[in-house]
């Protein structure tokens, strides 16, 4: 081939992988388990304001799962759904089956909220989830660096705060935000 003819080729090919990365999928589409292992999604949650968090039984920052069904009970009626992505990447701090994770999240902390099956969010095995929240090209950039970090997710689908770990499910800047993301009563 010419070069005349690659340079116009190059630049299709350019114009058409950033088309493609335009309309990438909202984190609603894509595609995880439940706790029980069951193919689904989050798209069931669309319209409501989502509070995915990954979360860990046997952490330092575990008792944050009494803030998180806190939050649930209070927002819920509102729209918020708290979706747990328990994970173990972080001081194998989760090292329990799905079930023995639902079992200890009910019985200790009585969690209702969504919980889903135990994802990586680092490394070469990080769920896409976790690389559409925290890849190249995502809203807020770079990884989770513990156990209960949390993004908020606008009722479109679209990541709109994150808070690290130590920022407790309480905090001013955590109940503020998820107001402003479900509007006013």
């Amino acid at each position: 081939m010419k070069a005349s003819f690659l340079f116009p080729l190059l630049i299709l090919m350019t114009c058409t992988t950033s088309a493609l990365a335009g309309d990438a999928k909202s984190v609603l589409d894509i595609p995880v388990k439940d706790i029980e292992g069951k193919d689904t999604s989050l798209k069931p949650y669309a319209g409501k304001v989502l509070l995915v968090v990954n979360v860990a039984s046997q952490c330092g920052n575990t008792p944050q799962y009494a803030g998180l069904q806190q939050l649930w009970e209070k927002y819920k009626d509102r729209g918020l759904v708290v979706c747990g992505f328990p994970c173990n990447d972080f001081g194998a701090q989760e090292p329990g089956s799905n079930a023995e994770i639902k079992t200890f999240c009910t019985s200790n902390y009585h969690v209702t909220f969504p919980m889903f099956d135990k994802v990586a969010v680092l490394g070469d095995d990080r769920h896409p989830l976790y690389t559409a929240l925290t890849g190249k090209g995502a809203a807020f950039p770079g990884d989770v660096s513990w156990n209960f970090g949390k993004f908020l997710i606008s009722r479109d689908g679209k990541p709109i705060a994150r808070f690290e770990p130590e920022t407790q499910p309480d905090d001013s800047t955590v109940i503020k935000a998820i107001e402003d993301a479900l509007g006013k009563k």
